[in-house]
């Protein structure tokens, strides 16, 4: 099962990389998380984890596979019989905006399941978060 929520951001893609990669702070802007902390130090790469507690979820460890910077990072979620792997991408647009691409795939032998679930409440939390990214990073 595939998520997706898109947003048009006026503001820089170096501006929305900063605050999309400083994970402990994305409660402050996102009803969609309500604590989240990095399990490791120093710059967001990949290897990187993170404790990411949700509202009505159980709390995930979620670890980057990939990442160019400031373009996307991927990372990768384990709960029992579920894998979820999430995706932030940054494109530039001609007029200077920036289109924010937040996207989520469950695999698994439980995937089915749990989207079928949860589905409704995974695809709101990614709208959450392309609109709270939205205004973050165009308060300036």
């Amino acid at each position: 099962m595939r998520f997706e929520a898109t947003s048009e951001v006026a503001a820089t893609r170096e501006r929305i990389w900063a605050v999309t990669v400083d994970v402990e702070r994305w409660a402050e802007w996102t009803p969609s998380v309500t604590r989240a902390r990095r399990l490791d130090a120093g710059p967001f790469t990949v290897g990187s984890a993170a404790r990411i507690e949700q509202p009505r979820l159980r709390p995930a460890v979620w670890r980057v596979t990939e990442l160019v910077e400031p373009h996307f990072f991927r990372w990768v979620s384990r709960s029992p019989g579920v894998r979820t792997l999430a995706e932030h991408r940054l494109e530039p647009l001609p007029d200077g905006r920036v289109r924010v691409v937040l996207s989520a795939e469950m695999s698994g032998p439980l995937a089915g399941l749990a989207g079928r679930l949860g589905g409704g409440l995974f695809q709101r939390y990614l709208r959450l978060e392309a609109d709270g990214l939205k205004r973050r990073c165009e308060q300036g």
